[in-house]
């Protein structure tokens, strides 16, 4: 259980006053932060439009990372196709996606709108740039404690979920801290959304999450589940190291 106090101490540790802004600040200094946004901005000033920006690795990584979509840098017709939906079409891939970090970044960027415009706003490059930076140090926290990145994310999106267990589901943070927390098997992906949804209703009152206390508690047991996890098969990786079953023994 040491692990487990350990990450549980880290995380409320990660919420003292002022924690973040000291943490973003340091981030903020870093040579690499500033020359990925110089590239990104060359890049957008020379891009035709919106279509060739996005082509280009510099642009997209640097979107997708920021807007908490760090593998869609990989995905760069799907992005494209989302970022560029009409978002006032009910049916418009932005609004049909399963994953709704997709739409909530289309809603962002205005790209359908705005075009090419938008990528050379001042004022959304900078928001794109403290994005850069929380990304950064959502990646030094799980390298710090594996789990404490996403506890961090769902402590700030969890309240705007809206009673709905849908929207959990549809956010990849949300679905693995809550199912983590709860002790719901990761098969559960494979079953309908619809069984998704009554499994974790019937372990979790989604009115909750509109309670700070309880969405902490949450993260907390998400937290302690994951190290005693890893503590668990670290365990079994020494024992298989010198040639023990990972099991232990039948006696």
């Amino acid at each position: 259980m040491a692990d487990a106090a350990g990450a549980v101490a880290a995380f409320r540790r990660m919420l003292k006053p002022g924690e973040e802004e000291r943490a973003l600040g340091r981030i903020a200094t870093e040579p690499q932060q500033k020359r990925v946004m110089e590239q990104f901005k060359r890049a957008v000033d020379r891009a035709p439009d919106v279509r060739a920006a996005l082509r280009d690795p510099r642009v997209l990584q640097v979107v997708t990372a920021a807007l908490g979509i760090p593998e869609g840098a990989g995905q760069q017709g799907l992005a494209t196709r989302v970022l560029l939906s009409d978002l006032a079409d009910p049916k418009s891939l932005a609004n049909t996606i399963g994953d709704k970090r997709w739409k909530s970044a289309a809603e962002t960027m205005q790209l359908a709108t705005r075009g090419i415009q938008a990528l050379r706003d001042p004022q959304v490059q900078a928001g794109l740039a403290d994005g850069l930076r929380r990304a950064q140090w959502n990646r030094n926290l799980e390298q710090e404690q594996p789990g404490l990145g996403d506890a961090i994310l769902f402590k700030d999106r969890a309240p705007a979920v809206n009673n709905s267990i849908y929207a959990v589901l549809g956010d990849p943070i949300l679905r693995r801290v809550v199912t983590g927390a709860l002790g719901i098997p990761q098969e559960l992906a494979i079953q309908s959304i619809e069984a998704q949804a009554r499994a974790v209703s019937a372990r979790l009152d989604i009115r909750k999450l509109e309670d700070p206390k309880e969405v902490q508690r949450l993260a907390e047991r998400y937290l302690m589940n994951r190290a005693n996890q890893n503590s668990t098969a670290n365990g079994a990786d020494i024992l298989a190291r010198y040639g023990f079953p990972s099991g232990g023994f039948n006696i």
